[in-house]
C-alpha cells in the first residue's frame, strides 16, 4: 500500500460516496433469498447473483456465524403534562427499572417531570425523567422497577412500541414487526436489526445446513454506536460506543472445529464480525468465552484472528461499517465496487441488497 493511499485510509472522508435517494430501500425483497448478491471476485469485479445463490458459494464443512439478537419494540410514544408530544427510543438498561433513552424533543424535558405513553388500547403508563446523560444527549426514565433489563422490559414494550425503523426508512408498516427481523432472533436486547441476517429465510437455512454448512450463533445487542455517525477524520484517533456481547463455549468450539476440519468460519453481518474479532482481541487473538462490553475499531490495516469470509448489506457513507468491510478488501476496491452497485441499480441500506465477500477476495495479509 501506498503512502497517498495509507494516508487516505486514514482520513473519514475517503470513505465518503454519493447515493441517489430512490436507491434507499423502503421496502424489504419479498421472499428474503430473493434479494440482489454482490458476489465479489477473487480477482477483479464481481458477480450479480440473488442471496439464495449463496448456497454455491458456500462449501460443505463451512461455519455460518448468525447473530441472533431480537429487536425490541423500543421506540415509544408520551405525552408531557402539557399534553406536548415526545418520541422516546429505548436504548440501554441503568439498574432498578432505569433505561437511557433518546428523546425527541429532548430540550425541553426536565427532571422530576411525569410523561405518560400512550398505545392504542392500552391505559396510559406514567415514566418519570431522572436526569439526563451528557455523552448521549439522552434522558434517564424511570420505568417499572421490575423492568430490569430487556426480557423483563419486552412485555411493556410488545404492549406500547413499535420497531424502531431507521431515520432512511420513511413509511411504517405492520409487517415490520416481523420483516425487520431475523428468522433465528431469539434474545431481546437490539434496537436495531443485524441487516444481512433478514435475507436468511428459512428456506435458505435449511438448504445450507443440507449442503453440510454448520450453524452458530452469537449475541450482539445492536445499539447507541448505530446512531452516532462517525465524526473523528483523523481515524488513528476513532473510538465507538462499547457494545454487550455475548459469545458461548458452544461458539468456540464451533470454530475451533471449523478450523481443525479446514472449513472456513463465513460472519453474517458485521455484528458478527464484531463479536467474534472483538473477543478474540480481549484475549490474545484467540476466541474465548465472553460475556460483557466489547469496543473494537476495525478499519484498513486490521488482521482479522477468527473471521475469513463475509455476508453483508450495503453500508452508510462514512460510517464505522464501511472502514471494517474496507479492511476486508481494501477502501478502494469497495468504493469501486459500491459504485458498480449503483450503476446496476442495488438497493441500499437496512432493507436493501446485499454483499458476499468470499475469504479468497480478502486482501493479502488481513487474515491472521
Amino acid at each position: 500500500m501506498g503512502l497517498l493511499a495509507g494516508q487516505l485510509d486514514a482520513q473519514l472522508s475517503s470513505y465518503n460516496y454519493l447515493l441517489p435517494e430512490e436507491l434507499i430501500a423502503q421496502r424489504p425483497w419479498e421472499p428474503r433469498h430473493g434479494a440482489r448478491l454482490l458476489a465479489v471476485s477473487p480477482g477483479e469485479g464481481a458477480q450479480h447473483l440473488t442471496v439464495w445463490q449463496l448456497l454455491d458459494q458456500l462449501k460443505g464443512g463451512d461455519l455460518l456465524v448468525l447473530n441472533n439478537t431480537r429487536v425490541l419494540r423500543a421506540r415509544l410514544r408520551a405525552k408531557r403534562p402539557s399534553g406536548g408530544a415526545v418520541q422516546l427510543l429505548v436504548l440501554e438498561p441503568l439498574g432498578e427499572g432505569r433505561w437511557l433513552c433518546l428523546a425527541k424533543p429532548a430540550k425541553r424535558l426536565r427532571v422530576g417531570e411525569w410523561l405518560e405513553l400512550v398505545a392504542e388500547g392500552q391505559p396510559p403508563l406514567a415514566l418519570q425523567v431522572l436526569g439526563s446523560d451528557a455523552a448521549t444527549g439522552g434522558r434517564i426514565l424511570q420505568f417499572p422497577p421490575e423492568a430490569l433489563g430487556a426480557v423483563e422490559l419486552e412485555p411493556l414494550l410488545l404492549r406500547y412500541g413499535a420497531i424502531p425503523l431507521p431515520p432512511y426508512i420513511h413509511s411504517h408498516d405492520p409487517s415490520d414487526n416481523q420483516r425487520y427481523q431475523t428468522r433465528y432472533a431469539s434474545i431481546p436486547g437490539a434496537v436495531a436489526a443485524p441487516t444481512a441476517g433478514l435475507h436468511l429465510s428459512d428456506e435458505l437455512l435449511t438448504a445450507i445446513q443440507a449442503r453440510g454448512v454448520e450453524l452458530a450463533t452469537v449475541t450482539l445487542h445492536v445499539g447507541l454506536g448505530t446512531f452516532r455517525p462517525v465524526e473523528t477524520e483523523d481515524l488513528s484517533q476513532l473510538q465507538l460506543h462499547s457494545e454487550w456481547v455475548e459469545v458461548s463455549p458452544e461458539l468456540v468450539a464451533a470454530v475451533a472445529a471449523c478450523r481443525a476440519r479446514g472449513g472456513r468460519v463465513i460472519a453474517v453481518g458485521t455484528t458478527s464480525v464484531r463479536s467474534l474479532e472483538a473477543v478474540a482481541a480481549l484475549h490474545g487473538g484467540r476466541l474465548a468465552p465472553h460475556q460483557g462490553p466489547v469496543n473494537l475499531v476495525i478499519k484498513p490495516g486490521y488482521r482479522f484472528a477468527v473471521v475469513q469470509g463475509l455476508l453483508t448489506n450495503f453500508h452508510l457513507p462514512r460510517s464505522s461499517l464501511l472502514l471494517l468491510v474496507s479492511a476486508l478488501i481494501g477502501r478502494q476496491r469497495l468504493l469501486d465496487l459500491y459504485g458498480e452497485a449503483i450503476e446496476q441499480q442495488y438497493r441500499f441500506f437496512s432493507y436493501g441488497d446485499a454483499m458476499w465477500i468470499p475469504p479468497e477476495a480478502v486482501l493479502p495479509g488481513a487474515l491472521a
